[in-house]
């Protein structure tokens, strides 16, 4: 009975036996391994299953290519635009006070409480042929569904809570006082934004930034529906790996989706070696304090 006992430290501080650590230790690397590890290696086994040399033409076909550039095209758009939006928006949230704000706050959240497949058909009710503006847009002889455009306003949509997400609690923590003091002392607008809040924020920044780019690159649902699945012109990565897997290629496919795993991997060691250094930068400054 004693063994099962909580330890009371002399500060009030409980400590639970030994015993409890190691099944949560233990539960929690059960899960890695069946849920993260196991399904990790399936792919990359899968991948290589019948050689190197048919891992690499599957990557070197046309269509493969064709797909990598416009999940990159799609990244590199969306992403700058999402950084100057949750620049601004977080920056309004924390600083200001005005009417609408806690709406403009919950729609922020909005991608995150709709389905992908959602904001997809809304795209196509708004810009389809038969859309509310489709007639426009066929008279003046643009394209947005099923071409690159659409793509690119769909991973936008489905990623931008990630920056403002990560930047909002940031400013709120740390207030406005140096921005203030930087505006008395004669700063102007850019000088205070470049010199006095960027620095501070910039660890979420790039800690945002890192993850609205790994939901960019792995997004499937709204760019399914923008894209029309049209081979070697609007099929992104992920659409890419569903349509060698539905015609039974299924070494290609796996191919293909290990690329996407080895560019969440890589995104996951510089979020985590990011979380290292901003820890570190963190005490530092309180050590100068």
């Amino acid at each position: 009975m004693n063994a099962t006992k909580t330890k009371t430290l002399p500060d009030g501080v409980t400590e639970d036996p030994p015993w409890i650590r190691r099944l949560l230790i233990a539960t929690a690397l059960l899960f890695l391994v069946l849920f993260l590890f196991v399904p990790l290696a399936a792919i990359f086994k899968e991948a290589f299953s019948n050689g190197l040399a048919e891992y690499w033409w599957a990557l070197s076909d046309p269509d493969a290519l064709a797909a990598i550039r416009l999940t990159l095209l799609a990244t590199v758009i969306a992403v700058p635009l999402n950084l100057i939006f949750g620049i601004a928006a977080s920056w309004a949230i924390a600083n200001f006070e005005f009417r609408g704000k806690s709406v403009l706050v919950s729609l922020i959240d909005l991608p995150l409480a709709v389905s992908p497949v959602i904001a997809g058909m809304v795209f196509v009710l708004l810009f389809g042929t038969n859309g509310l503006l489709g007639a426009w847009l066929e008279a003046h002889h643009l394209k947005i569904i099923f071409a690159t455009p659409g793509i690119v306003l769909a991973t936008a949509f489905v990623t931008f809570p990630f920056v403002a997400r990560e930047l909002i609690p940031v400013m709120q923590a740390r207030g406005s006082e140096e921005e203030e003091a930087a505006l008395v002392l004669g700063a102007s607008g850019w000088q205070m934004f470049w010199r006095v809040t960027l620095p501070n924020i910039r660890w979420g920044l790039l800690y945002g930034t890192i993850l609205c780019c790994a939901r960019a690159m792995g997004e499937f649902g709204a760019v399914s529906v923008v894209s029309g699945h049209i081979r070697g012109l609007t099929n992104t990565m992920t659409l890419h790996v569903e349509i060698l897997y539905n015609e039974y290629n299924f070494a290609a496919a796996f191919a293909v989706a290990s690329l996407l795993t080895l560019l969440a991997l890589v995104t996951l060691a510089a979020k985590s070696l990011l979380a290292r250094r901003s820890g570190r930068a963190g005490q530092d400054s309180e050590e100068l304090a």
